[in-house]
């Protein structure tokens, strides 16, 4: 299962950051990487770190990285083109232009994203984690600075 993470940031004071970091999907400045999960919910690949602007599908063309031949991978429609040698990409069916859906289709794209939302549950706990952890983190260097001060 392929998808992309955004993590807001604070805002840039660089006028050509906060450009760069502007997630014009999520409405404020952002980190992004692309994940891989297996069905259980194991990470197998974690991209670079991108700056918001940039598109799910731009970091899935850079990443180098390859799957067992004959393996499915499912993807949302942010990485529509992406293409693997020898991997079967099932996404959903993307709703024509003054069309609608036939039943049948609807009902593919449920049973897809049914399976798809496994890769959202884990990004989830990672970002629950990864922030934790951070803001942990900084209390921890805020103690440290402050017992410093305090020591003649």
């Amino acid at each position: 299962i392929h998808d992309g993470v955004e993590r807001p940031i604070h805002r840039p004071s660089d006028k050509v950051d906060r450009e760069l970091y502007y997630s014009g999907k999520k409405k404020r400045h952002t980190l992004k990487n692309v994940l891989i999960v297996d069905e259980f919910g194991a990470i197998h690949f974690l991209s670079d770190t991108y700056e918001g602007r940039v598109h799910d599908k731009s970091i899935a063309d850079e990443a180098k990285y390859s799957l067992p031949t004959a393996s499915l991978l499912y993807q949302d429609v942010g990485f529509r083109g992406f293409d693997m040698h020898g991997v079967l990409v099932i996404e959903p069916k993307k709703k024509p232009r003054y069309r609608r859906l036939t039943p049948q289709e609807k009902a593919n794209n449920r049973r897809r994203s049914s399976v798809r939302v496994r890769i959202e549950h884990v990004i989830g706990k990672v970002m629950e984690t990864c922030c934790g952890l951070h803001n942990f983190r900084i209390r921890l260097k805020r103690k440290e600075y402050s017992e410093n001060q305090s020591k003649p």
